[in-house]
């Protein structure tokens, strides 16, 4: 069944585990996929300004197999100096040209790179974030330094599980949405979190520490 694509960008909230389903959805779309050099997918631990530069080189080129080209990039971070060298690419895509990019959550990104792409929802595209967000805002400091355990039990931050940092992050924005001066911390996290080099235990904790109970 047709998707109904629209435009050159999508953004896609999800991991590397996501890829296969946007195959599914270019093969829905009368896409060959199998073998199809025309079709770049990768995987990135974070995405950097060089990352951004080589794939603007690629969007440039013209296709080999067929009439179009996919680029399809799932990482759990993408710097800001990657997102603003994007800018240009993806506000002009060339016209043979579709991005794909997969990232825990679209929100993440900054608004002016969101602005220049359309949403694309899949039923799969966010889990379940593990720590109960109502409990943790109820925890004294300790409690909820306990409670993080679970997202920082990985030793190093490029294989800790950014997605599920971000939606937890996410979820208890929503709950404090009627308390904007409770989200500095919440907002300092999601913003440095997918930097290259962003030290995750450090963002965490202050959001334990400096967001009030409730």
């Amino acid at each position: 069944m047709k998707t109904g694509l629209v435009g050159n960008v999508h953004l896609v909230a999800g991991t590397a585990a996501t890829i296969p389903h946007i195959l599914d959805i270019l093969r829905a779309n009368g896409v060959s996929t199998e073998g199809n050099p025309d079709i770049y997918a990768r995987e990135y631990k974070t995405f950097g300004v060089d990352d951004a530069i080589e794939l603007r080189d690629r969007s440039n080129r013209r296709p080999i197999a067929g009439s179009q080209r996919f680029f399809i990039v799932a990482t759990p971070g993408m710097t800001g100096e990657a997102q603003n060298a994007l800018l240009k690419t993806l506000e002009e895509p060339p016209a043979d040209a579709a991005f794909f990019i997969i990232v825990p959550a679209p929100e993440m990104l900054l608004p002016t790179l969101r602005s220049r792409a359309q949403i694309l929802a899949l039923e799969h595209d966010r889990a379940e974030h593990s720590i109960d967000t109502k409990a943790f805002l109820a925890a004294t400091s300790q409690e909820r330094l306990d409670m993080l355990k679970p997202l920082l039990e990985k030793d190093e931050d490029d294989k800790r599980d950014i997605g599920n940092i971000v939606n937890f992050l996410s979820a208890l924005e929503q709950r404090l949405a009627k308390k904007p001066e409770a989200l500095h911390a919440i907002y300092r996290a999601r913003k440095y979190i997918g930097d290259k080099g962003a030290l995750v235990k450090p963002l965490l904790e202050q959001v334990a520490l400096l967001v009030p109970k409730v």
